[in-house]
């Protein structure tokens, strides 16, 4: 099955595509981890998504589209994929059915992921990062067991500059309305569901595959 999580910055896209990733057995692709990868390593193209993401920006279509293309290309998505960050705007929309399209497959599934837009600032300013492993915690909901130092690893947490709440509010506001646009241009096509996506991991999680289940 071939599906995207639509959703703002904060509503848990990440989090239950890699849990839908181990239960469906198809790859979850998270731009955003292909260009955090790509920043630490100081590549061209990191350097030039850090600069967007950095000032609470969306990068640009030219320097997302290739990548997913690449990746979409690669042997562990030929059942099936969980998108998860792409795409963000309607042109990217309309590259991915292209892309599917040169493949004869096409997209089953729009997960819409919503939450009130407080409780996604709270998510998104109390998230940490470990600088070396890349895990994720929450200062309120996932703490971990000795604050600043990773449970995985040892290594130190931060705050990555995305997600401190001035960029974070600008982030969401960057993000609603092209949003809103991919929700109808999916809508369009009759492929488009909402899921409410607050209540625990679980519940969501739970919401989400009753609906895979439903559409398979």
């Amino acid at each position: 099955m071939d599906m995207i999580l639509l959703g703002l910055p904060g509503v848990g896209k990440g989090t239950q595509a890699k849990k839908l990733e181990d239960k469906l057995e198809i790859p979850h692709i998270a731009t955003g981890d292909i260009f955090r990868k790509a920043i630490k390593n100081k590549t061209p193209l990191g350097k030039k998504a850090k600069s967007f993401i950095d000032a609470g920006e969306l990068v640009p279509d030219e320097v997302t589209i290739g990548i997913v293309e690449e990746r979409l290309k690669e042997s562990d998505c030929k059942d099936g994929f969980i998108l998860d960050g792409f795409p963000r705007t309607i042109a990217q929309a309309e590259a991915l059915d292209e892309i599917l399209s040169e493949q004869n497959r096409e997209l089953d599934l729009a997960i819409y992921l919503q939450a009130e837009i407080d409780i996604l600032v709270e998510r998104l300013a109390g998230r940490r990062v470990c600088v070396d492993c890349g895990a994720t915690y929450h200062v309120k909901n996932d703490p971990p067991e000795v604050e600043g130092v990773c449970d995985k690893c040892g290594g130190e947490l931060i705050q990555r500059s995305d997600d401190q709440e001035k960029t974070v509010k600008k982030r969401i506001e960057v993000n609603k309305e092209k949003t809103a646009k991919l929700a109808d241009y999916y809508q369009n096509k009759g492929i488009l569901h909402e899921v409410e996506s607050t209540g625990g991991i679980d519940k969501v999680q739970a919401r989400l595959m009753k609906l895979i289940e439903a559409n398979k």
